[in-house]
């Protein structure tokens, strides 16, 4: 399933700084479509707005994806978040089962269970001129951790499937079952990108984490309550508060509560 082809490259790592600084450094003489690089332990693994990400040695997905999404307008690179978290969405959907209720994406890409993430992902763009000419997209995945240290003020409790299942998993069947879905969200991405989008958005839209109802969120002005109103397919973020206000805001803007 995860062989290398000309379309497709696996680099499998013992130990890194992190896959996605890995991948920063990465200039083969030619790319492929895709290349997944995996590891059993990040030294330094990082997560958004600059946390760490914990995770014990072989016990969880560390992996990143690059790509060179050329045809993807700037604008609309959201998408990619799109395609990814939704990628870890079904998998882990698909190894809960009847239990995969309350499997969301928290915008803008995190995976949580309830009121736990589950997931994490990152991504790194490079620019060249009007183009975005590599995408790395870094991804934690909670499999078989079993404890996690108590989380900082303000940050969301870790939870694993082991936790949620009480067993072990098989991290490569859960992986590639994430890599072959991310395959073909891109695959329809480069060949019907306009009705791609739509799709992937609407499936993006309908898994958010707090999707109905009114919920406590925290911008430059304080607290409030509102509802999500849309995600944008530039990736911004639209709420509706008590008044009846619309309010949008880019990642790093605002935050749950």
């Amino acid at each position: 399933m995860l062989d290398d082809s000309p379309y497709f490259k696996l680099i499998e790592l013992d130990e890194t700084v992190s896959t996605n600084t890995f991948l920063q450094g990465y200039r083969p003489a030619q790319l492929t479509d895709i290349t997944l690089v995996t590891t059993e332990y990040q030294t330094a693994g990082r997560g958004q707005r600059g946390n760490s990400w914990e995770s014990e040695r072989g016990k969880n997905l560390l992996f990143s994806i690059l790509v060179q999404p050329t045809f993807i307008p700037p604008q609309q690179l959201f998408i990619l978040s799109e395609a990814i978290a939704l990628s870890i969405h079904s998998a882990i959907v698909q190894v809960l089962g009847n239990n995969a209720s309350d499997v969301t994406v928290k915008w803008p890409n995190d995976i949580y269970v309830g009121d736990h993430k589950i997931a994490g992902i990152l991504i790194e763009n490079d620019l060249q001129g009007s183009k975005i000419s590599r995408a790395i997209i870094g991804c934690g995945v909670d499999i078989n951790q079993a404890s996690f240290q108590e989380p900082l003020p303000g940050h969301p409790t870790p939870v694993s499937l082991f936790q949620l299942t009480g067993q072990t998993a098989e991290r490569s069947l859960i992986l590639g079952e994430i890599v072959e879905n991310f395959k073909r969200h891109y695959a329809a991405l480069q060949g019907h990108f306009a009705s791609a989008v739509e799709a992937l958005h609407q499936r993006y839209v309908a898994t958010l984490y707090r999707r109905e109802g009114f919920h406590s969120f925290h911008d430059e002005n304080g607290d409030f309550k509102a509802e999500i109103a849309d995600v944008e397919t530039t990736g911004h973020l639209v709420l509706r508060d008590e008044q009846g206000a619309l309010r949008r805001y880019a990642f790093k803007e605002v935050s749950y509560l």
